[in-house]
């Protein structure tokens, strides 16, 4: 296994950016790690997790690996919870210079004011939204977020949305609601998390016709997680690597809620063979460019 400094340094980056990792207030990550740790309703398996410190380590740990930037992404699953984890992120943007400013919303009364307070220029405007339907428990279409999904598209910030039925399937996960969002606000800037595990071929084909819509990578091409879903299939590579060099795949690792080392994720990208330059592209440049 490769080191993750060194596989930077192998394809002449000066480290890495990654788009999908988690910093949660303490209490609710000690709450996400009970789930894992139970395997829980939306985890389904066993998922020994490798990485357990507080904040601090962590960072030190990212550091270590050569990871410039990274994302803390919290996500709110009942109402009256995203703006404590609004506030919380910004004041970890505050104290982590490499850590970008990150926030969540939820279909509640009110989700258009914060989500236009959060997206005016400020020096806590959100860089990165994440909306996790499937532990939120809700439609991307709820007519309750109609105007902020307007307040998103507009800004063009992007969204991390974990909207994949893996690692399990809820009646509100799945490509055909987030289509139907698209045909309303076909101008949303999407990064769909873990390459829309185990939907990939028609969350590529979204990506693939709108043009702000994007893949992460996160967990996606490991054997942990080909386990749940099925592996990628070898058909749609062609199509993976020139959405990657179109500048729409963008590396995620869900660092620290992983059940392995990190350097997994970056073996597991190098293994499908899509050549160098498209992990150039999705290790570094396509997230430096979607980021500005």
């Amino acid at each position: 296994m490769r080191d993750p400094v060194a596989f930077a340094e192998s394809l002449g980056l000066p480290g890495l950016l990654d788009l999908h990792t988690h910093f949660l207030p303490p209490r609710v990550m000690a709450k996400v790690r009970a789930q894992f740790d139970a395997a829980g309703p939306l985890i389904g398996r066993p998922w020994p997790l490798h990485y357990r410190d507080a904040d601090d380590a962590l960072v030190e740990t990212l550091r270590s690996f050569g990871v410039r930037r990274f994302t803390a992404l919290p996500y709110a699953h009942r109402p009256d919870m995203a703006e404590f984890l609004n506030d919380w992120a910004a004041g970890f943007a505050d104290r982590v210079p490499e850590a970008l400013v990150c926030g969540t919303f939820f279909p509640e009364p009110g989700v258009a004011a914060y989500v236009a307070s959060r997206s005016a220029p400020s020096p806590h405007r959100v860089q990165v939204w994440k909306v996790h339907v499937q532990v939120g428990a809700f439609d991307v279409t709820d007519p309750l977020l109609d105007q902020a999904w307007g307040i998103v598209a507009d800004t063009g910030t992007p969204v991390v949305l974990h909207a994949g039925s893996g690692p399990v399937a809820t009646e509100h996960t799945g490509p055909a609601p987030v289509a139907a969002l698209l045909a309303r606000h076909p101008r949303l800037r999407l990064v769909i998390a873990h390459a829309g595990a185990p939907e990939y071929a028609e969350f590529l084909a979204l990506a693939e016709a709108h043009e702000r819509v994007a893949l992460d990578t996160t967990m996606a091409f490991t054997s942990f997680f080909e386990e749940m879903g099925g592996a990628y299939p070898p058909t749609l590579l062609s199509r993976l690597r020139d959405l990657g060099l179109a500048g729409k795949v963008h590396l995620g690792s869900d660092f620290p809620n992983i059940p392995y080392p990190y350097a997994t994720q970056l073996d597991a990208l190098e293994r499908l063979d899509l050549g160098e330059e498209w992990l150039r592209a999705v290790c570094w440049t396509n997230t430096e460019a979607l980021l500005g």
